[in-house]
């Protein structure tokens, strides 16, 4: 039953994998970063429940994660399309997180473009490095 359930969720959603009966507390991303001109730039793994994988703040970045979802966001969903944005530019850095969070198979992309996605990246900061690549 669960699978045919999973296949009907999946077709109206695009959520993949056994994300709605699986274990929402655990997620498994990897984080690439780039354009900080600093030690953040690279690739990076993350694992909680329990913390690890290679990121440096596993604790700090598990915690914002699991707070975020507490608090029912889903700091992986794009700025929608139409949304007005203040023109700042935030500076060059970029960001890919893929993987697992709240069962659930994501793909973003990040970037300091405009004031929307300057509020994106702050939202995951520590999952992302602090504006000044720290």
């Amino acid at each position: 039953m669960a699978g045919a359930l999973e296949n009907v969720l999946e077709k109206k959603t695009g959520v993949t994998g056994s994300g709605w009966f699986g274990e929402h507390g655990r997620h498994r991303l990897t984080i690439t970063v780039d354009g900080t001109e600093g030690a953040a730039d690279g690739t990076y793994t993350l694992e909680c429940a329990p913390n690890g994988g290679s990121h440096a703040s596993p604790g700090a970045a598990c915690a914002r994660l699991d707070q975020l979802a507490a608090d029912g966001l889903n700091p992986f969903k794009p700025v929608p399309r139409g949304t007005m944005c203040t023109q700042q530019y935030g500076g060059p850095q970029t960001a890919r997180v893929r993987g697992q969070w709240q069962g659930r198979h994501i793909d973003a992309v990040f970037s300091r473009a405009d004031g929307c996605e300057i509020s994106r990246w702050n939202s995951l900061v520590p999952v992302l490095p602090a504006a000044d690549g720290a």
